[in-house]
């Protein structure tokens, strides 16, 4: 027993001083050698331009996919009864509160959020109410869908004149 306790110590003894040699060593060319340290910025820059494409072309993705499901609920048509658009709005609305209590489903919930924001009456009123009540993840998901949407209008507020004091027009409140 206490010669395989040696050989293990021995052994991560010559591991942990091959790791401080290498470290040196990698120091000494890092301040030493010119070549060396272009090649690390070279490097540090395509990993750079790399993780940014990455990220762009997620990006573009993700815009893809709310045009295909916006454009894809376009097709599918929204209620146009009063009573069928109430019964709709609260299913799409009961919809997201369940789909967006997972958070790998967050676009879903943004979908049935704009559903239902496409049948409400006022959707300027709606947006405020979801300001509070849903969650930050799924309001910018739900916010990217309406600016993709021209046909969605969420207008100002019914009044004519502003009030006293006030001097700019309320907002939506998608922040």
């Amino acid at each position: 027993m206490s010669q395989t306790r040696t050989i293990a110590t021995a052994a991560a003894a010559a591991v942990a001083t091959g790791l401080v040699a290498y470290a040196i060593y990698f120091d000494y060319r890092r301040r030493n050698n010119v070549e060396f340290r272009r090649a690390l910025r070279r490097e540090e820059r395509r990993k750079a331009r790399l993780e940014k494409e990455a990220s762009e072309a997620e990006g573009i993705a993700h815009r893809q996919k709310i045009k295909a499901a916006i454009d894809a609920a376009k097709e599918e048509g929204f209620p146009t009864g009063s009573d069928e658009k109430e019964a709709y709005f609260l299913e799409q609305v009961q919809n997201g509160e369940v789909i967006g209590a997972d958070p790998s489903k967050i676009f879903d919930a943004a979908l049935c959020f704009y559903k239902a924001l496409k049948v409400y009456p006022t959707p300027g009123d709606l947006i405020q109410v979801y300001d509070r009540s849903v969650p930050k993840p799924i309001l910018d998901v739900l916010a990217e869908m309406i600016a993709y949407d021209p046909t969605l209008k969420i207008g100002a507020p019914s009044f004519t004149a502003a009030p006293e004091g006030a001097d700019e027009m309320p907002t939506v409140g998608l922040d």
